[in-house]
């Protein structure tokens, strides 16, 4: 079947990019806001008027720069830095001695901290400490050494916030790749569970009809059946073992973190008469049973339900005997479907399904119980020795439950 392939991103490091866009813009509307405020007092406004040019052309000309963690080079990284650094120090050359003892602003004001705080998002907490160890330097040449006690407040302030975002930063990367491997995890088991009840339902069903056919036949044929069986137990058991580890490739890190997922396409325009894929069952040891309108179900739903009563139409076959006779039994209900399957055989002693999972035969708890869990419905198997056995297959028809089993793949 045709299939097309779909990406997830997970970040929540991307919305503290776009939050450090719109800081470094609103700060430097705030920082020009304040030189406009008091130019009266400054002693060399034309300084202080050129580097807010340099200022105001960075920030907007560089907001692609701070879209993404790809984007956000080292380089970019210096230079803006360097243009906070600058600015701060060029305050002793626009401002008078006297109004930096009075605990004048720095010409980028709280600017600085956006540069301070991309160092925190692109690098984490080191690279923070780092940023914010500099530009507490720049104050205090700024200050003469002597900072003021707003000065060592605002140092403090940029040095702590910028350390614990940066922290925060890596923890969510850390989480975020954990939540992509396990999601891949799930898909793996999924598809293997997929594949698991295809080969159930064909390949093994047929390796032992052939060991089956040949122990009768004898001879030549009774090597064939018991070749066939050896295949059958390598199978079963290479079906039922571990998963296989898989490897993620992260494609652009700057997004979060990327799991890519195998999605069947709707290929059906819309819901299909649950009757017509049960109808091929009916014979003359096998009764349906349906209502007299038709039980629509999206396609995939109803494909998978279909393929769980053949499985248990092919257990009753197995292990009830050529001549047990089958019922199916089909009901709309207003919110689900339910299709049981009874049959008049023997019945399944206390603890073989149980047994029979542990050797490797997987058909109850694949061909039949994993397609309804991946549909978001159920199956309830109920067996007395000797009274037979009875299969309740329930199937939401909440499209939604469709969709989830694409989803969780």
């Amino acid at each position: 079947m045709a299939r097309r392939e779909r990406v997830m991103r997970m970040s929540v490091e991307q919305p503290l990019w776009r939050a450090l866009a719109g800081y470094r813009v609103l700060t430097m509307v705030y920082a020009v806001g304040l030189f406009v405020s008091a130019h009266d007092e400054v002693a060399r406004p034309w300084v202080a008027i050129a580097y807010f040019c340099v200022l105001a052309v960075w920030t907007l000309a560089t907001l692609p720069r701070v879209a993404n963690a790809a984007s956000c080079t080292k380089r970019f990284l210096a230079a803006d830095l360097g243009l906070a650094l600058a600015g701060i120090l060029l305050t002793r050359l626009a401002e008078t001695p006297a109004r930096i003892d009075s605990g004048a602003p720095t010409l980028p004001s709280i600017w600085t901290a956006g540069a301070v705080l991309a160092f925190a998002i692109k690098g984490g907490w080191r690279w923070a400490a780092f940023a914010s160890t500099l530009v507490a330097a720049a104050n205090l040449v700024h200050r003469s050494g002597v900072p003021t006690r707003d000065t060592v407040h605002m140092v403090l302030l940029v040095w702590i916030a910028s350390i614990a975002i940066g922290y925060v930063v890596e923890v969510a990367r850390a989480s975020e790749r954990t939540l992509a491997r396990a999601l891949e995890i799930e898909a793996a088991t999924r598809e293997r569970e997929r594949l698991a009840r295809d080969i159930h339902d064909s390949v093994l069903q047929v390796l032992a009809m052939v060991q089956r056919r040949g122990a009768v036949i004898g001879g030549e044929a009774a090597e064939l059946g018991r070749m066939a069986g050896e295949q059958e137990v390598a199978l079963r058991t290479l079906v039922s073992g571990g998963l296989v580890p898989v490897s993620r490739v992260s494609e652009d890190a700057a997004e979060g973190a990327v799991v890519r997922a195998v999605e069947e396409p709707d290929e059906d325009a819309g819901p299909v008469d649950l009757r017509t894929l049960l109808a091929p069952y009916a014979g003359a040891r096998v009764s349906l049973a349906e209502p007299g309108a038709p039980v629509p179900l999206a396609p995939p739903a109803a494909r998978e339900l279909s393929a769980a009563v053949g499985a248990a139409l092919d257990n009753v076959r197995a292990h009830a005997g050529e001549h047990a006779r089958a019922w199916i039994l089909v009901e709309d209900e207003p919110d689900e479907v339910i299709v049981t399957v009874r049959d008049d055989g023997p019945g399944i002693p206390e603890g073989r399904l149980a047994q029979a999972e542990g050797e490797g035969r997987l058909g109850v708890a694949l061909s039949i119980r994993g397609r309804l869990r991946d549909l978001g419905g159920t199956a309830e198997l109920i067996s007395v020795p000797g009274q037979g056995t009875e299969v309740e297959l329930k199937v939401p028809k909440d499209s939604s439950a469709s969709r989830g089993k694409a989803e969780q793949r």
